[in-house]
């Protein structure tokens, strides 16, 4: 299984970016699709969920009312759309997929290669 996060970027406090993180071999119903985050100097934090047979999805409070975890089951990808974001958004965000509803990273077997997103004051 191979996860390629996509859509980071530059941009102003306030803005909207669209994350979006597509995968190698089909996702099965019984997995768990997550986005996390890691900061310069920072561990590795939970961002959002998404149980792929329900939708049911789980938000850190951070984010919550902000960020908004969606799939598309049909192109096997995953989107993460960020609105008003703020400069401790500023993180390298990586997509995971794993079969706990967790939001530890320990609990995720597989891991994209990160997607820079910056955002200025």
């Amino acid at each position: 299984v191979q996860l390629q996060a996509c859509g980071g970027g530059l941009v102003q406090a306030g803005s909207s970016l669209r994350l979006s993180c597509s995968g190698s071999g089909r996702i099965y119903s019984s997995a768990v699709m997550a986005w996390f985050r890691q900061a310069p100097g920072k561990e590795r934090e939970f961002v959002a969920l998404i149980r792929w047979s329900t939708s049911r999805t789980l938000y850190a409070e951070s984010v919550k009312g902000r960020f908004t975890i969606s799939k598309d089951g049909a192109q096997n990808m995953m989107s993460l759309q960020m609105s008003n974001l703020e400069p401790e958004d500023t993180a390298v965000y990586y997509c995971a997929r794993g079969i706990r509803w967790s939001s530890q990273p320990a609990d995720y077997n597989y891991w994209g290669r990160g997607t820079q997103v910056t955002v200025s004051s």
